[in-house]
């Protein structure tokens, strides 16, 4: 009989920022796995693929200031300080090493991360994600469609063509899988949204994407009308340690193939 994994989910302050994090203790021995999530997403997005990884997998995952749990801060926040404050939760678990996950915005967060904390990064998984500033656009009509108000004030219109706009693939046929997801992203009109934005702005990775030297695992759906697959085909470039991966969908492969993602990124962090 398979057991749920024991997690905590806490309201915690770390390095001057209230963060509602989870945690999962895992497996002594194992690399924890920290994740970091999408623009406007829920940490309860990122519980099934861990799941699928498996129960005994040390884990930390959070809300970004602003979103979910974590209340909205006074002042806009860099990915230097929010980076320093996971850094910090990673010491208060007692953790040395750890594993990073990060997906689309996590991805940007995930090798700032890497950078700035490297001794401690063993491995990086980077999925949907850019190297910021400096890289392909997407769709005029998927960026439009995610910065607009309508589908935050519309809340069907998000379970509709509105995911296929912006998220491509099969949730362009599967409105099931719409539906599926609208709530991790009830957030998503926010002024943590906007935080979140704003955290990024003017950011880019591309000058030293070649300083990074962990093993890299790079994922990307060929139908991205976020972020287009060349920008994975840059990243994997550039990261001199990279692998890319490509499934035949668009920006949330980790719902639209999560077996197979996690495959592949369990075999990778084994």
């Amino acid at each position: 009989m398979a057991f749920p994994p024991v997690e905590t989910v806490q309201l915690v302050l770390a390095d001057g920022m209230k963060l509602s994090v989870a945690v999962r203790q895992g497996t002594a021995g194992r690399t924890p796995l920290v994740l970091f999530n999408g623009i406007g997403a829920r940490q309860e997005m990122l519980a099934p693929l861990l799941d699928a990884l498996g129960p005994g997998l040390p884990s930390l995952r959070f809300d970004p200031p602003g979103i979910g749990g974590s209340p909205t801060p006074s002042w806009p926040y860099r990915f230097a300080g929010l980076a320093r404050s996971i850094n910090e939760l990673c010491d208060r678990q007692g953790w040395g090493e750890v594993d990073v996950f990060g997906i689309s915005w996590g991805g940007a967060m995930a090798q700032q991360f890497a950078r700035q904390h490297g001794k401690r990064t063993r491995r990086l998984v980077l999925a949907a994600t850019s190297a910021g500033l400096v890289s392909f656009p997407g769709k005029i009509s998927a960026l439009l469609e995610m910065a607009g108000p309508l589908r935050h004030l519309r809340p069907g219109r998000q379970k509709g063509g509105s995911a296929g706009v912006i998220y491509g693939g099969e949730f362009r046929r599967n409105l099931g899988l719409a539906r599926k997801v609208a709530p991790y992203f009830a957030d998503a009109g926010s002024s943590g949204y906007y935080f979140q934005v704003l955290a990024g702005a003017g950011w880019t990775s591309a000058h030293w994407l070649s300083c990074l030297r962990q093993p890299t695992l790079v994922l990307a759906g060929e139908d991205d009308p976020l972020v287009p697959l060349s920008n994975a085909k840059l990243l994997a470039r550039l990261i001199p340690n990279a692998r890319l991966v490509t499934y035949p969908c668009g920006h949330l492969f980790i719902v639209s193939h999560l077996d197979q993602v996690a495959a592949e990124v369990r075999k990778f962090l084994a």
